[in-house]
């Protein structure tokens, strides 16, 4: 209840989501959200006032309920009632401050102000969760059968579903001084390293030989090269920017290794018997329909083969190089401004729903967007629910490319789901992790299903189509060789400390049976794990991105079969927000997430697009 709950969550993958055509005029300059609803900046005297009005809301709540919940005669549902209701209020003012701090430093990273700010924050919320860490450690040490009795409960039945999934961590919780602890060394833990790796990676920047002239870009600007049409440019945004990687790849080593090795320690120490077990517990998802669903994946890297060699024969390659896999197959980047895709996304949410129109436009009027990508802002893309009374908000960095629409788009899918979501109680309104992925995965489909239509030309239907498959891939098999990767490294560092090498060995172990014989691994790739946030952030977050991607190409055909009588039934899904198990929300739709055969239902679907591309290739020879 008193953790950390505001938190990234979205892009399609945090490390290289935004990542397309870089022009010299940025079309989004400029765009920035607006903040004010919670401060007028991070000198304003309300955040003093917030500062102490939660501790003294806090001391408040103590006082009257520590002792009262787990009693020799039972809490009374009643009393349990009020007291939920009043910690929620307590936590969603909390979380507007931490919200506040977290969204200023995302967009800045560089400035002093934002990172005292940052830090602030995170030691005074440290502070009151140490505080009210009774109230849950309370209902945990209440007997099972009269916690049961409560969570039956009518009074009680809003916050049903809450108070029976917070005892899944009763075998994992420690005592209450031992909690203490556990969040006091964070702070200056992994905390701290979390945010070192940001300011560290918004700082860094790249050299690269553009044209014959040197120029210096920062992470977004360096893997946005690497999509360029001259394989020369790609090739040498390529060699730079994991030649510069591995100039600091005794500071970045170190961090992971620290990251590993804290992970590990924490897992020891609250007993989960496999460091991947708390995300799936976070995650309310059972690890055989994970690995189900991963075996299966893995089970189809045949069809991201088959796709690479169609590409190489199309860009008159042998065999593709690593910098040649997002390789425009049209001669020359779709530059597509940001006024553009607001109306291409728009166009499409608006024919699947008025009211999912509404909601999005509501993004662009109201400033709930930053998508210019200055230097100090986070790379990446996400979409922050923050409470059921407070907005989402967007950060992008939007480089004016077709490939940027779609991240737009995903994110407002997030956006659109959190707004959805704020009829729930702030305890039910966090959807877990592989359901928060449906509506940014559905929102992207139908923009691509928008743009395809609205294409006659076969070849830029093709490069339309290849572009859709490049990034199903790298959400399905990319983010499944992810948390394989991960797999492997913290077997690896249970034996001891790793080195850079060591850790670039294993990253490339995970990637080989992707690639297979298709794609070479390009000598500077050992460093790919070296940039990517969710291994610093949220350990084992992204296979949630697998399970997103593929629970929505079953839903989507759904949607194509059915048309307008499935739009209800996905809104009141996505309404649901965190009141029920993703099993239970997703049985809802007739889903099984433990059926192999379900999950190849959504490779089907990625079949027929590859089929339509080999159509679509032979017919114009590009």
């Amino acid at each position: 209840m008193w953790s950390e709950q505001f938190a990234d969550v979205g892009a399609v993958e945090a490390d290289a989501a935004d990542v397309a055509g870089a022009p010299a005029e940025k079309s989004a300059a400029g765009v920035a959200w607006d903040l004010s609803a919670f401060f007028s900046g991070p000198d304003d005297p309300a955040i003093e006032r917030a500062f102490r009005d939660t501790a003294a809301q806090a001391e408040a709540f103590a006082a009257r309920y520590r002792g009262t919940i787990n009693t020799p005669d039972g809490v009374t549902a009643d009393h349990l009632l009020m007291a939920l209701q009043e910690a929620e209020n307590l936590q969603e003012t909390i979380l507007k401050l931490s919200a506040y701090a977290s969204l200023l430093f995302a967009a800045d990273t560089s400035q002093e102000a934002h990172r005292t700010l940052m830090q602030r924050v995170e030691e005074h919320t440290t502070g009151l969760r140490n505080q009210l860490l009774f109230f849950d450690l309370e209902w945990l040490d209440a007997p099972e059968a009269r916690a049961q009795q409560l969570i039956d409960d009518p009074l009680l039945a809003p916050y049903r579903h809450y108070l029976s999934s917070e005892r899944r961590f009763k075998p994992h919780t420690l005592t209450e001084p031992e909690e203490r602890l556990m969040n006091d060394k964070d702070l200056t833990g992994i905390n701290a390293w979390q945010r070192f790796f940001a300011e560290f990676n918004a700082a860094q920047r790249f050299k690269v030989q553009v044209n014959g002239q040197a120029r210096e870009v920062n992470q977004s600007e360096a893997l946005t090269l690497q999509r360029d049409p001259d394989r020369g440019v790609r090739r040498a945004a390529f060699e730079a920017f994991y030649g510069g990687l591995e100039s600091q790849g005794q500071v970045l080593s170190f961090v992971y290794d620290t990251r590993f090795h804290d992970h590990l320690v924490t897992s020891r120490l609250r007993k989960y018997a496999d460091p991947i077990a708390p995300r799936h517990l976070a995650n309310e998802i059972d690890a055989e329909a994970v690995h189900t669903m991963m075996d299966v994946v893995e089970r189809n890297y045949p069809l991201a083969h088959r796709y690479f060699a169609l590409k190489a024969g199309l860009l008159g390659l042998p065999k593709l190089e690593l910098y040649d896999q997002y390789a425009p197959l049209l001669d020359a980047k779709e530059h597509v401004t940001f006024n553009e895709a607001r109306e291409i996304i728009l166009s499409a949410l608006g024919r699947f729903s008025p009211a999912f129109e509404d909601i999005a436009r509501r993004f662009y009027d109201e400033r709930w967007i930053d998508a210019d990508p200055r230097n100090g802002k986070r790379g990446g893309a996400f979409c922050a629910g923050v409470s059921p009374s407070a907005h989402p908000y967007i950060l992008c960095n939007y480089n004016d490319d077709l490939r940027d629409v779609m991240t737009v788009a995903h994110e407002l899918g997030h956006g659109i789901h959190f707004y959805l979501s704020r009829r729930q109680t702030l305890f039910n309104f966090y959807m877990s992790l592989p359901v928060a992925e449906t509506a940014s995965v559905f929102a992207e489909m139908l923009v691509f299903d928008d743009l395809l239509a609205g294409l006659s030309d076969p070849r830029k239907r093709l490069a339309l189509i290849a572009g859709k498959l490049e990034d199903s891939f790298a959400t399905l098999f990319r983010q499944t060789v992810l948390t394989r990767f991960e797999q492997l490294v913290y077997a690896a560092r249970a034996k001891g400390r790793l080195s850079g090498a060591q850790i670039g060995d294993l990253w490339l172990q995970a990637n080989a049976p992707y690639y297979g014989d298709a794609v070479s691994l390009t000598k500077g790739y050992e460093w790919g794990w070296s940039y990517i946030p969710h291994f610093i952030n949220t350990p084992f977050y992204c296979y949630a991105y697998a399970f997103g991607e593929l629970l929505v190409l079953a839903l989507y055909g759904k949607y194509r079969r059915e048309g307008a009588a499935f739009v209800p039934r996905y809104t009141a899904l996505l309404e649901s927000g965190g009141s029920l198990s993703p099993a239970e929300q997703l049985a809802l739709v007739g889903v099984d997430i433990h059926d192999a055969g379900f999950w190849q239902v959504g490779f089907g679907e990625l079949q027929r697009l590859m089929d339509e591309a080999e159509r679509l290739a032979a017919a114009t020879q590009v």
